[in-house]
């Protein structure tokens, strides 16, 4: 399994953990180079949001992983998780309505769940 694959398994299961809502992945590979895959998942509320980052932060910190960059977590409606091969976009239920990241990245591969074995 590749790094990358790992890393989204580990965060899919932290997303999980903190019952985010709607998890999508996305592979990305032959649509970008900015990473490999898209992790875009929504909570009911900043809150939860917030606990969602801190906890996909913490699981992937314990793996070794060390989150590039976050952006948005202040005010919890966005929040964009940079680890380089992976990003994950934790959103509001109303701004991932918005912002759409699944049709805007529809040249990438959805990736169901047995695909991450």
């Amino acid at each position: 399994m590749s790094d990358a694959l790992n890393m989204v398994k580990i965060a899919k299961k932290a997303l999980e953990d903190k019952k985010a809502q709607n998890i999508k992945i996305i592979d990305i590979r032959q649509v970008t180079v900015i990473a490999d895959y898209f992790l875009i998942a929504d909570g009911a509320n900043p809150n939860q949001v917030q606990a969602m980052v801190d906890h996909v932060e913490e699981a992937l910190g314990k793996a070794g992983y060390e989150c590039r960059q976050i952006e948005g977590y202040g005010a919890g409606g966005w929040v964009l998780m940079d680890y380089g091969d992976i990003i994950v976009h934790a959103f509001s239920s109303e701004d991932r309505l918005f912002y759409d990241l699944e049709r805007i990245w529809r040249d990438g591969k959805l990736l169901e769940d047995g695909e991450l074995e």
